[in-house]
């Protein structure tokens, strides 16, 4: 079956280059008209069915693209929590010891005071799984409207070409169109949206 996977409009603190996981937050108005021209010039398929994230940006992001589909929350689609970092820009983080200590480990550890990236990641292959146990036939085009770092985590599980986590990073609005091979458990990547 034909999948997109899709990153939520960009919000403020997307623009300001700020650890956004856990915070409700909305797009930003050059979020809401980059989607509206995007969606103008045809870069958007069609779907027939789309599951998001429950987070505002991404309600936001279906009712921008996808006006009158429903649509069905997937509470595991949710961005990582980002811990102390969380609402704080790289800029912000500067010289502070915990951030460095982080980024020397090679983005793999747990962020202070959040989630660990293997417990999100494990989180976000159990949301898909969800999504996939649903009856749904094969020739129908499903979306999925959640964050960055989701995407990333469910590619690098299941993804094709097998990449590692971060080669799958994507900016806002942008996504993967892929298809998903129920047999093997694989989502083989089209092209990038």
């Amino acid at each position: 079956m034909k999948l997109l996977l899709l990153r939520h409009g960009a919000t403020k603190g997307n623009l300001e280059k700020r650890y956004i996981g856990k915070t409700e937050e909305g797009l930003a108005e050059e979020g809401k008209q980059e989607l509206l021209r995007r969606k103008a010039a045809g870069n958007y398929p069609k779907l027939d069915i789309l599951f998001i994230s429950p987070k505002i940006r991404c309600l936001e992001t279906a009712e921008i693209l996808y006006k009158g589909l429903e649509v069905q929350i997937v509470p595991e689609l949710q961005e990582c929590d980002f811990g102390i970092f969380e609402g704080k820009s790289y800029i912000e983080l500067t010289g502070n010891k915990t951030y460095q200590t982080w980024i020397d480990g090679g983005g793999i550890l747990s962020f202070p005071g959040g989630e660990s990236l293997e417990d999100f990641k494990q989180r976000c292959i159990k949301g898909f799984q969800k999504i996939m146990k649903n009856k749904i036939s094969p020739n129908k085009r499903i979306g999925i409207i959640t964050h960055g770092n989701t995407i990333m985590a469910l590619l690098e599980a299941f993804g094709y070409p097998k990449l590692d986590y971060y080669t799958w990073k994507i900016g806002n609005g942008n996504g993967y169109f892929c298809e998903y091979w129920k047999e093997s458990n694989k989502i083989e990547v089209l092209k990038e949206i």
